[in-house]
């Protein structure tokens, strides 16, 4: 029996602030070089999904990281979604690989400058009230379909994945289309639901370094479901 046809688009939820999406971000753009996969970036947020009781909700803050660049990509995507896959390629590189702030409003007009678009774009998202609006469907879409985290794919024939994660992605090369197809063929089991690799220490400490920059940059906790998740001391051992 021939193996399915592999879908020709995905809808691709992410957060800058995750370097995990930015990680599979890196190879799904490798699998669009490939074989003109049409990606919809879209949204959710870690901020909300993992916000403590009490908390102000994101869109009630002036600025919240994540949710923030979001925003600016939810303008920028109104005008043509070429110029979100480059902000978040550019703002996803500058936090994950360079250890820069893209969720400081000074240094998003910078990354904005740099790939040719105009910085006063920050200031017109967040004086935008509708750019929560956007996010937030977004966001509430995943949630809905039981979803917890990114990367996050919805396919075209309405199946979500979660996944895949993964720290050393392949960007070029026949790996890239053997993980596609590893990925795609998950959708011809709708009711397979977990196949997980446990993480060794050595695992752990591998995810600390290469996320090094990362945790450098950022200005806030990593939580996963509720838990802190101190990825620092993974990247000492005892």
């Amino acid at each position: 029996m021939a193996a399915p046809t592999a879908p020709t688009a995905v809808d691709f939820h992410f957060d800058v602030m995750c370097p995990f999406a930015y990680q599979t971000s890196r190879w799904i753009r490798a699998v669009r070089d490939q074989t003109d996969l049409d990606i919809t970036w879209r949204f959710f947020s870690l901020e909300e999904i993992n916000r403590a009781e009490g908390k102000k909700h994101p869109w009630e803050r002036e600025w919240s990281y994540g949710w923030s660049m979001m925003r600016i990509g939810a303008l920028l995507r109104r005008r043509d979604m070429a110029e979100l896959d480059a902000w978040y390629e550019r703002a996803g590189r500058a936090l994950h690989e360079e250890g820069h702030k893209p969720h400081d409003p000074d240094v998003a007009r910078h990354l904005l400058a740099e790939i040719g678009l105009d910085p006063g774009l920050v200031d017109e998202a967040i004086a935008d009230p509708t750019t929560h609006d956007e996010v937030r469907t977004e966001h509430d879409k995943v949630v809905a379909a039981g979803g917890y985290g990114v990367p996050t794919l919805f396919f075209p024939d309405g199946q979500c994945v979660f996944g895949p994660v993964i720290i050393d992605p392949p960007t070029e090369g026949d790996a890239v289309l053997r993980l596609w197809h590893a990925v795609t063929a998950w959708l011809e089991f709708p009711h397979l639901y977990e196949l997980q690799r446990p993480k060794t220490e050595a695992d752990g400490r591998f995810i600390a370094q290469t996320f090094k920059p990362y945790l450098e940059a950022r200005d806030w906790v990593s939580i996963d479901r509720g838990k802190v998740v101190d990825l620092d001391r993974m990247a000492t051992p005892d």
